[in-house]
Protein backbone atom coordinates (compact mmCIF):
# COMPACT_ATOMS: atom_id res chain seq x y z
CA UNK A 1 0.00 0.00 0.00
CA UNK A 2 1.78 3.14 -1.04
CA UNK A 3 1.83 5.88 1.91
CA UNK A 4 1.11 9.23 0.92
CA UNK A 5 3.07 12.63 2.27
CA UNK A 6 1.58 13.20 5.87
CA UNK A 7 2.09 16.10 7.94
CA UNK A 8 3.40 14.06 10.71
CA UNK A 9 6.64 13.66 8.98
CA UNK A 10 6.32 17.26 8.02
CA UNK A 11 9.88 19.45 7.97
CA UNK A 12 10.42 23.39 7.21
CA UNK A 13 13.31 24.18 5.56
CA UNK A 14 15.24 27.78 5.98
CA UNK A 15 17.35 28.19 2.79
CA UNK A 16 18.48 31.25 0.35
CA UNK A 17 18.27 31.35 -3.77
CA UNK A 18 18.90 34.17 -6.38
CA UNK A 19 16.66 36.91 -6.25
CA UNK A 20 16.00 36.22 -9.94
CA UNK A 21 15.91 32.99 -12.04
CA UNK A 22 13.94 30.06 -11.91
CA UNK A 23 15.44 29.21 -8.02
CA UNK A 24 12.05 28.98 -6.42
CA UNK A 25 10.18 27.00 -8.88
CA UNK A 26 13.11 24.22 -8.90
CA UNK A 27 12.11 24.14 -5.41
CA UNK A 28 8.59 23.15 -6.05
CA UNK A 29 9.88 20.53 -8.75
CA UNK A 30 12.64 19.38 -6.54
CA UNK A 31 10.42 18.51 -3.89
CA UNK A 32 7.53 17.02 -5.75
CA UNK A 33 9.46 14.57 -8.16
CA UNK A 34 11.03 13.11 -4.87
CA UNK A 35 7.59 12.60 -3.88
CA UNK A 36 7.57 14.75 -1.45
CA UNK A 37 4.60 17.90 -0.95
CA UNK A 38 5.45 21.38 -0.56
CA UNK A 39 2.45 22.58 1.62
CA UNK A 40 4.07 26.13 2.34
CA UNK A 41 6.10 28.39 0.83
CA UNK A 42 7.54 31.81 2.69
CA UNK A 43 9.93 34.51 1.45
CA UNK A 44 11.42 35.66 5.01
CA UNK A 45 13.88 38.30 4.00
CA UNK A 46 14.35 40.02 0.93
CA UNK A 47 17.48 41.76 -0.85
CA UNK A 48 18.48 42.92 -4.19
CA UNK A 49 20.61 39.66 -4.68
CA UNK A 50 18.98 36.75 -2.45
CA UNK A 51 16.01 36.09 -0.99
CA UNK A 52 15.63 33.26 2.30
CA UNK A 53 12.68 31.40 1.90
CA UNK A 54 11.28 28.93 4.44
CA UNK A 55 9.46 25.88 2.46
CA UNK A 56 7.27 23.71 4.68
CA UNK A 57 7.33 20.14 3.21
CA UNK A 58 4.96 16.73 3.94
CA UNK A 59 7.29 13.72 3.14
CA UNK A 60 6.29 9.94 4.25
CA UNK A 61 8.96 9.47 6.61
CA UNK A 62 12.36 10.42 8.66
CA UNK A 63 14.30 8.99 6.06
CA UNK A 64 12.10 10.47 2.91
CA UNK A 65 12.58 13.80 4.21
CA UNK A 66 16.84 13.21 4.11
CA UNK A 67 16.34 12.44 0.69
CA UNK A 68 14.28 15.76 0.07
CA UNK A 69 16.42 17.97 1.89
CA UNK A 70 19.73 16.24 0.24
CA UNK A 71 17.76 17.11 -3.66
CA UNK A 72 17.52 20.54 -2.77
CA UNK A 73 21.18 20.76 -1.92
CA UNK A 74 21.57 19.81 -5.83
CA UNK A 75 20.10 23.23 -7.10
CA UNK A 76 22.47 25.84 -8.19
CA UNK A 77 22.30 29.01 -6.30
CA UNK A 78 20.68 27.35 -3.42
CA UNK A 79 22.19 27.34 0.29
CA UNK A 80 20.58 24.86 2.89
CA UNK A 81 20.20 26.72 6.26
CA UNK A 82 18.40 25.29 9.24
CA UNK A 83 16.13 22.15 9.16
CA UNK A 84 13.35 21.81 11.36
CA UNK A 85 11.52 18.88 12.03
CA UNK A 86 7.95 20.38 12.71
CA UNK A 87 6.74 17.23 14.84
CA UNK A 88 9.70 17.44 17.25
CA UNK A 89 9.34 21.77 17.35
CA UNK A 90 5.87 21.10 18.96
CA UNK A 91 7.61 18.58 21.18
CA UNK A 92 10.20 20.79 22.82
CA UNK A 93 9.91 21.52 26.46
CA UNK A 94 6.41 18.90 26.48
CA UNK A 95 2.92 19.73 25.46
CA UNK A 96 1.23 20.85 28.28
CA UNK A 97 1.75 22.87 31.47
CA UNK A 98 0.25 23.45 35.15
CA UNK A 99 -0.99 26.87 35.38
CA UNK A 100 -2.65 28.94 38.29
CA UNK A 101 -6.74 29.68 38.36
CA UNK A 102 -6.18 32.52 40.88
CA UNK A 103 -3.34 35.34 40.15
CA UNK A 104 -1.70 35.48 42.94
CA UNK A 105 -1.04 39.39 43.27
CA UNK A 106 -0.55 40.43 47.21
CA UNK A 107 -0.23 38.92 50.33
CA UNK A 108 -3.56 39.05 50.66
CA UNK A 109 -3.60 36.91 47.74
CA UNK A 110 -0.73 34.71 49.11
CA UNK A 111 -2.44 34.57 52.62
CA UNK A 112 -5.53 32.76 50.54
CA UNK A 113 -4.23 30.61 47.82
CA UNK A 114 -1.46 29.50 50.98
CA UNK A 115 -0.57 29.89 54.36
CA UNK A 116 -2.23 30.40 56.86
CA UNK A 117 -5.73 30.56 54.65
CA UNK A 118 -5.00 27.31 53.39
CA UNK A 119 -4.72 25.54 56.71
CA UNK A 120 -9.04 26.45 56.89
CA UNK A 121 -9.52 24.26 54.11
CA UNK A 122 -7.13 21.27 54.92
CA UNK A 123 -9.01 20.76 58.04
CA UNK A 124 -12.18 21.25 56.00
CA UNK A 125 -11.60 18.56 54.39
CA UNK A 126 -9.98 16.31 56.85
CA UNK A 127 -13.23 16.67 58.69
CA UNK A 128 -15.25 15.68 55.77
CA UNK A 129 -12.86 13.77 53.36
CA UNK A 130 -15.44 13.89 50.52
CA UNK A 131 -14.96 17.71 50.73
CA UNK A 132 -12.05 17.00 48.24
CA UNK A 133 -13.99 17.15 45.62
CA UNK A 134 -15.25 19.98 45.85
CA UNK A 135 -12.36 22.26 47.37
CA UNK A 136 -9.38 20.67 45.24
CA UNK A 137 -8.71 19.87 41.51
CA UNK A 138 -9.44 16.15 42.61
CA UNK A 139 -13.36 17.06 41.18
CA UNK A 140 -11.81 17.54 37.80
CA UNK A 141 -8.65 15.92 37.59
CA UNK A 142 -7.36 12.19 35.93
CA UNK A 143 -4.23 10.49 36.59
CA UNK A 144 -2.80 8.88 32.98
CA UNK A 145 -1.09 6.04 34.24
CA UNK A 146 1.56 3.80 32.05
CA UNK A 147 4.06 1.49 32.42
CA UNK A 148 5.73 1.87 28.72
CA UNK A 149 4.99 -1.74 27.92
CA UNK A 150 2.43 -1.41 24.73
CA UNK A 151 3.13 1.93 23.32
CA UNK A 152 1.53 2.80 20.31
CA UNK A 153 2.62 0.06 17.96
CA UNK A 154 6.06 0.87 18.98
CA UNK A 155 5.72 -2.09 21.97
CA UNK A 156 7.59 -1.99 25.11
CA UNK A 157 10.01 1.40 24.90
CA UNK A 158 9.63 1.76 28.80
CA UNK A 159 7.82 4.68 31.05
CA UNK A 160 10.39 7.94 29.14
CA UNK A 161 9.75 7.23 25.76
CA UNK A 162 5.86 6.82 26.59
CA UNK A 163 5.98 10.28 28.18
CA UNK A 164 5.24 12.12 24.74
CA UNK A 165 1.91 9.86 24.30
CA UNK A 166 0.97 10.72 27.93
CA UNK A 167 1.54 14.23 27.17
CA UNK A 168 -0.84 14.41 24.44
CA UNK A 169 -3.34 12.04 26.06
CA UNK A 170 -3.12 15.17 28.98
CA UNK A 171 -3.91 17.48 26.05
CA UNK A 172 -6.85 15.58 24.45
CA UNK A 173 -8.33 15.86 27.65
CA UNK A 174 -8.43 19.16 28.02
CA UNK A 175 -8.92 20.27 24.50
CA UNK A 176 -12.25 17.92 24.38
CA UNK A 177 -13.39 17.75 27.53
CA UNK A 178 -11.97 20.70 30.02
CA UNK A 179 -10.63 17.90 32.14
CA UNK A 180 -7.25 18.39 33.95
CA UNK A 181 -5.02 14.89 33.40
CA UNK A 182 -1.59 14.42 34.69
CA UNK A 183 0.92 11.94 32.48
CA UNK A 184 2.22 9.37 35.53
CA UNK A 185 4.80 7.37 33.83
CA UNK A 186 5.96 4.54 36.27
CA UNK A 187 9.42 2.92 36.08
CA UNK A 188 8.12 -0.63 36.96
CA UNK A 189 5.85 -3.20 35.02
CA UNK A 190 5.34 -5.58 37.68
CA UNK A 191 1.74 -5.55 38.70
CA UNK A 192 1.83 -5.93 42.12
CA UNK A 193 4.05 -2.35 42.62
CA UNK A 194 1.65 -1.01 39.55
CA UNK A 195 -1.14 -1.39 41.45
CA UNK A 196 0.01 -0.38 44.51
CA UNK A 197 1.60 3.10 43.38
CA UNK A 198 -1.74 3.97 41.57
CA UNK A 199 -3.81 3.43 45.01
CA UNK A 200 -1.19 5.46 46.55
CA UNK A 201 -2.13 8.27 44.22
CA UNK A 202 -5.44 7.98 43.59
CA UNK A 203 -6.53 10.30 46.45
CA UNK A 204 -5.31 12.95 44.25
CA UNK A 205 -7.63 12.18 41.34
CA UNK A 206 -11.31 11.47 40.25
CA UNK A 207 -10.79 8.85 37.75
CA UNK A 208 -7.79 6.33 36.62
CA UNK A 209 -6.88 5.87 32.67
CA UNK A 210 -4.35 3.44 32.28
CA UNK A 211 -2.73 3.66 29.26
CA UNK A 212 -0.36 1.46 27.00
CA UNK A 213 0.02 -1.25 29.12
CA UNK A 214 0.50 -4.88 27.75
CA UNK A 215 -2.09 -7.63 27.66
CA UNK A 216 -2.21 -9.72 29.47
CA UNK A 217 -1.32 -7.55 32.64
CA UNK A 218 -3.58 -5.07 31.69
CA UNK A 219 -6.61 -7.02 32.89
CA UNK A 220 -5.48 -7.94 35.87
CA UNK A 221 -4.22 -4.52 36.43
CA UNK A 222 -7.66 -2.98 35.79
CA UNK A 223 -9.71 -5.52 37.76
CA UNK A 224 -7.34 -5.10 40.87
CA UNK A 225 -7.75 -1.48 40.98
CA UNK A 226 -11.54 -1.12 39.82
CA UNK A 227 -11.94 -3.63 42.95
CA UNK A 228 -9.45 -1.44 45.46
CA UNK A 229 -10.28 1.96 43.94
CA UNK A 230 -13.64 4.28 44.97
CA UNK A 231 -13.08 6.12 41.20
CA UNK A 232 -13.63 4.68 38.34
CA UNK A 233 -10.55 3.04 36.02
CA UNK A 234 -10.90 2.81 32.38
CA UNK A 235 -8.15 1.26 30.01
CA UNK A 236 -8.69 3.45 27.01
CA UNK A 237 -6.83 0.90 24.63
CA UNK A 238 -9.07 -1.72 25.70
CA UNK A 239 -12.20 0.14 26.19
CA UNK A 240 -12.10 3.30 24.56
CA UNK A 241 -11.79 0.93 21.43
CA UNK A 242 -14.49 -1.30 22.12
CA UNK A 243 -17.13 1.74 22.70
CA UNK A 244 -15.83 3.41 18.98
CA UNK A 245 -16.27 0.22 17.34
CA UNK A 246 -19.29 -0.65 18.62
CA UNK A 247 -20.49 2.77 17.38
CA UNK A 248 -19.20 2.56 14.12
CA UNK A 249 -21.05 -0.81 13.91
CA UNK A 250 -23.94 0.21 14.80
CA UNK A 251 -24.25 2.79 12.19
CA UNK A 252 -22.39 0.57 9.31
CA UNK A 253 -25.65 -1.90 9.83
CA UNK A 254 -27.59 0.74 9.29
CA UNK A 255 -25.85 1.57 6.06
CA UNK A 256 -25.97 -2.11 5.04
CA UNK A 257 -29.49 -3.04 6.53
CA UNK A 258 -28.68 -5.93 8.89
CA UNK A 259 -29.14 -6.42 12.67
CA UNK A 260 -26.60 -7.27 15.51
CA UNK A 261 -28.30 -10.02 16.55
CA UNK A 262 -28.37 -12.01 13.30
CA UNK A 263 -24.47 -11.03 12.29
CA UNK A 264 -21.52 -13.64 11.88
CA UNK A 265 -18.48 -11.53 13.15
CA UNK A 266 -14.76 -12.55 12.80
CA UNK A 267 -12.29 -11.01 14.57
CA UNK A 268 -8.57 -11.46 14.33
CA UNK A 269 -6.45 -10.24 17.57
CA UNK A 270 -6.91 -11.53 20.92
CA UNK A 271 -4.85 -9.14 22.79
CA UNK A 272 -6.15 -6.21 25.35
CA UNK A 273 -8.15 -4.09 22.24
CA UNK A 274 -9.71 -7.61 20.79
CA UNK A 275 -11.18 -9.04 23.98
CA UNK A 276 -12.56 -5.58 25.02
CA UNK A 277 -14.15 -5.33 21.58
CA UNK A 278 -15.21 -8.88 21.70
CA UNK A 279 -16.92 -8.14 25.31
CA UNK A 280 -18.73 -4.86 24.66
CA UNK A 281 -20.41 -6.61 20.98
CA UNK A 282 -21.41 -9.86 23.38
CA UNK A 283 -23.35 -7.14 25.70
CA UNK A 284 -24.58 -5.76 22.44
CA UNK A 285 -26.30 -8.66 21.27
CA UNK A 286 -23.52 -10.29 19.01
CA UNK A 287 -24.34 -13.87 19.43
CA UNK A 288 -22.31 -15.15 16.82
CA UNK A 289 -18.52 -14.23 17.34
CA UNK A 290 -15.06 -16.05 15.83
CA UNK A 291 -11.81 -15.11 17.67
CA UNK A 292 -8.54 -15.32 15.68
CA UNK A 293 -4.90 -14.86 16.73
CA UNK A 294 -1.46 -16.12 15.54
CA UNK A 295 -2.08 -19.39 15.69
CA UNK A 296 -5.83 -19.64 14.27
CA UNK A 297 -9.09 -19.72 15.20
CA UNK A 298 -9.59 -20.19 19.06
CA UNK A 299 -11.69 -22.67 19.74
CA UNK A 300 -12.34 -25.40 22.62
CA UNK A 301 -9.84 -27.61 21.87
CA UNK A 302 -6.67 -25.54 21.04
CA UNK A 303 -3.72 -27.43 22.75
CA UNK A 304 -2.78 -23.58 23.89
CA UNK A 305 -6.11 -22.87 26.22
CA UNK A 306 -3.52 -23.41 29.09
CA UNK A 307 -3.20 -21.93 32.48
CA UNK A 308 -1.66 -19.07 33.50
CA UNK A 309 -3.01 -15.51 32.52
CA UNK A 310 -2.41 -15.51 28.28
CA UNK A 311 -4.12 -19.36 28.89
CA UNK A 312 -6.82 -18.21 30.80
CA UNK A 313 -7.81 -15.09 28.24
CA UNK A 314 -8.11 -17.51 25.51
CA UNK A 315 -9.99 -19.81 27.61
CA UNK A 316 -12.46 -16.62 27.97
CA UNK A 317 -12.85 -16.39 24.64
CA UNK A 318 -13.16 -20.33 23.64
CA UNK A 319 -16.23 -20.52 25.91
CA UNK A 320 -17.83 -17.74 24.95
CA UNK A 321 -17.35 -17.42 21.45
CA UNK A 322 -17.74 -19.97 18.28
CA UNK A 323 -21.08 -21.60 19.08
CA UNK A 324 -20.22 -23.46 15.74
CA UNK A 325 -16.88 -24.76 16.21
CA UNK A 326 -15.05 -23.49 13.76
CA UNK A 327 -11.14 -24.17 13.47
CA UNK A 328 -8.52 -23.36 11.08
CA UNK A 329 -6.93 -20.15 9.82
CA UNK A 330 -8.29 -17.07 9.44
CA UNK A 331 -8.14 -16.74 5.92
CA UNK A 332 -10.95 -19.70 6.27
CA UNK A 333 -12.68 -18.44 8.96
CA UNK A 334 -13.98 -14.56 6.99
CA UNK A 335 -15.51 -16.66 4.09
CA UNK A 336 -19.17 -15.94 4.45
CA UNK A 337 -18.91 -13.25 7.72
CA UNK A 338 -20.84 -10.22 7.52
CA UNK A 339 -18.08 -8.48 9.93
CA UNK A 340 -14.24 -8.62 9.66
CA UNK A 341 -12.60 -6.27 12.81
CA UNK A 342 -8.80 -6.34 12.98
CA UNK A 343 -6.74 -5.45 16.08
CA UNK A 344 -3.60 -7.42 15.07
CA UNK A 345 -0.90 -6.96 12.37
CA UNK A 346 -0.68 -5.99 8.66
CA UNK A 347 -1.71 -7.51 5.67
CA UNK A 348 -3.35 -10.79 6.83
CA UNK A 349 -6.20 -10.40 4.39
CA UNK A 350 -6.07 -9.13 1.04
CA UNK A 351 -9.11 -8.40 -1.41
CA UNK A 352 -9.65 -11.86 -2.62
CA UNK A 353 -10.52 -12.85 1.32
CA UNK A 354 -12.82 -10.09 1.45
CA UNK A 355 -14.65 -10.96 -1.77
CA UNK A 356 -15.35 -14.21 -0.10
CA UNK A 357 -17.01 -12.55 3.07
CA UNK A 358 -20.87 -11.88 2.58
CA UNK A 359 -23.06 -9.74 0.70
CA UNK A 360 -22.97 -6.13 2.18
CA UNK A 361 -20.00 -6.87 3.99
CA UNK A 362 -18.63 -4.55 6.64
CA UNK A 363 -14.54 -4.48 7.52
CA UNK A 364 -12.80 -2.91 9.93
CA UNK A 365 -9.19 -2.98 9.61
CA UNK A 366 -7.44 -1.29 13.01
CA UNK A 367 -4.31 -2.37 12.37
CA UNK A 368 -1.77 1.32 12.28
CA UNK A 369 0.12 2.12 10.27
CA UNK A 370 -0.75 -0.90 8.18
CA UNK A 371 -4.16 -2.37 8.34
CA UNK A 372 -5.08 -5.81 8.02
CA UNK A 373 -5.99 -5.52 4.21
CA UNK A 374 -5.71 -2.82 2.46
CA UNK A 375 -8.63 -0.70 2.65
CA UNK A 376 -8.82 0.23 -1.05
CA UNK A 377 -8.85 -3.58 -1.84
CA UNK A 378 -11.58 -3.97 0.62
CA UNK A 379 -13.34 -1.63 -0.77
CA UNK A 380 -13.67 -3.30 -4.16
CA UNK A 381 -16.34 -5.88 -2.88
CA UNK A 382 -17.04 -4.17 0.63
CA UNK A 383 -19.90 -2.45 1.75
CA UNK A 384 -18.28 -0.22 4.60
CA UNK A 385 -14.46 -0.36 5.70
CA UNK A 386 -12.98 1.53 8.60
CA UNK A 387 -9.82 1.88 9.47
CA UNK A 388 -7.26 3.83 12.33
CA UNK A 389 -5.95 5.62 9.90
CA UNK A 390 -6.31 9.48 9.46
CA UNK A 391 -5.79 9.80 5.09
CA UNK A 392 -8.58 6.97 4.78
CA UNK A 393 -12.43 7.33 5.69
CA UNK A 394 -14.49 6.12 8.70
CA UNK A 395 -11.16 6.55 11.23
CA UNK A 396 -11.42 4.79 14.21
CA UNK A 397 -9.84 6.72 17.01
CA UNK A 398 -10.37 6.53 20.64
CA UNK A 399 -10.47 10.37 21.49
CA UNK A 400 -13.78 10.20 19.86
CA UNK A 401 -14.75 8.58 23.53
CA UNK A 402 -12.65 9.28 26.33
CA UNK A 403 -12.43 12.72 27.06
CA UNK A 404 -16.54 12.45 27.05
CA UNK A 405 -16.69 9.14 28.92
CA UNK A 406 -14.48 10.61 31.37
CA UNK A 407 -16.51 14.11 31.65
CA UNK A 408 -19.48 12.09 32.10
CA UNK A 409 -17.75 10.03 35.03
CA UNK A 410 -16.46 13.06 36.87
CA UNK A 411 -19.69 14.80 36.48
CA UNK A 412 -21.70 11.76 37.87
CA UNK A 413 -19.31 11.73 40.69
CA UNK A 414 -19.15 8.56 39.59
CA UNK A 415 -17.09 5.53 41.90
CA UNK A 416 -16.63 3.28 38.77
CA UNK A 417 -17.33 2.39 35.02
CA UNK A 418 -18.97 -0.51 33.87
CA UNK A 419 -20.84 -2.21 30.53
CA UNK A 420 -23.90 0.05 31.06
CA UNK A 421 -22.44 2.71 30.49
CA UNK A 422 -19.96 1.99 28.27
CA UNK A 423 -23.03 0.91 26.09
CA UNK A 424 -24.48 4.43 26.43
CA UNK A 425 -21.21 5.78 25.46
CA UNK A 426 -21.45 3.46 22.20
CA UNK A 427 -25.25 4.67 21.60
CA UNK A 428 -24.50 8.48 22.30
CA UNK A 429 -21.62 8.76 19.94
CA UNK A 430 -23.26 6.72 17.18
CA UNK A 431 -26.60 8.94 17.41
CA UNK A 432 -24.37 11.81 16.70
CA UNK A 433 -24.35 10.75 13.12
CA UNK A 434 -27.55 11.69 11.39
CA UNK A 435 -29.61 10.21 9.06
CA UNK A 436 -29.09 12.55 6.95
CA UNK A 437 -25.49 12.62 7.06
CA UNK A 438 -25.29 8.31 7.33
CA UNK A 439 -23.26 6.47 4.04
CA UNK A 440 -20.81 4.40 3.81
CA UNK A 441 -18.12 6.66 4.24
CA UNK A 442 -19.71 8.88 7.40
CA UNK A 443 -20.04 5.97 9.78
CA UNK A 444 -18.33 8.02 12.76
CA UNK A 445 -18.09 11.60 13.14
CA UNK A 446 -14.41 13.51 13.38
CA UNK A 447 -13.10 13.69 16.16
CA UNK A 448 -13.49 17.49 15.80
CA UNK A 449 -17.46 17.38 15.95
CA UNK A 450 -18.38 19.83 18.69
CA UNK A 451 -21.67 17.33 19.36
CA UNK A 452 -19.48 14.20 20.14
CA UNK A 453 -18.19 15.07 23.61
CA UNK A 454 -20.92 16.61 24.82
CA UNK A 455 -23.08 13.84 23.65
CA UNK A 456 -20.91 11.38 25.03
CA UNK A 457 -20.50 12.72 27.95
CA UNK A 458 -24.35 12.85 29.03
CA UNK A 459 -24.84 9.40 28.48
CA UNK A 460 -22.30 8.77 30.93
CA UNK A 461 -23.49 10.84 33.31
CA UNK A 462 -27.07 9.58 33.19
CA UNK A 463 -26.37 5.86 32.96
CA UNK A 464 -24.34 6.19 35.83
CA UNK A 465 -26.75 8.27 37.62
CA UNK A 466 -29.18 5.54 36.85
CA UNK A 467 -27.59 3.33 38.58
CA UNK A 468 -27.74 4.35 41.81
CA UNK A 469 -26.33 6.03 45.06
CA UNK A 470 -23.84 2.74 45.08
CA UNK A 471 -22.43 3.86 41.74
CA UNK A 472 -22.88 8.14 41.56
CA UNK A 473 -23.76 10.82 43.80
CA UNK A 474 -27.13 11.20 41.96
CA UNK A 475 -28.81 14.64 41.35
CA UNK A 476 -25.63 17.20 41.13
CA UNK A 477 -25.25 19.20 38.53
CA UNK A 478 -21.63 19.05 36.15
CA UNK A 479 -18.54 19.95 37.71
CA UNK A 480 -17.31 23.00 36.03
CA UNK A 481 -14.58 22.42 33.64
Amino acid sequence: MATAPSVSYSITVRLEVPASGTAVSQLTTAVESSGGSVTGLDVTASGHEKLRIDVTVAATSTAHADEIVSKLRTIDGVAIGKVSDRTFLMHLGGKIEMQSKHPIRNRDDLSMVYTPGVARVCMAIAENPEDARRLTIKRNSVAVVTDGSAVLGLGNIGPKAALPVMEGKAALFKRFAGIDAWPLCLDTQDPDKIVEIVKAIAPGFAGINLEDISAPRCFEIEARLREALDIPVFHDDQHGTAIVVLAALTNALRCVGKEMDALRVVMSGAGAAGTAILKLLLAAGVKHAVVADIHGVVHAAREDLVSGEAGEALRWIADNTNPEGVTGTLKEAVVGADVFIGVSAPNVLDGTDIARMADGAIVFALANPDPEVDPAAARETAAVVATGRSDFPNQINNVLVFPGVFRGLLDAQSRTVNTEMMLAAARALASVVGDHELNPNYIIPSVFNDKVAGAVAGAVRDAARAQGPAVAAAGRGPVPA
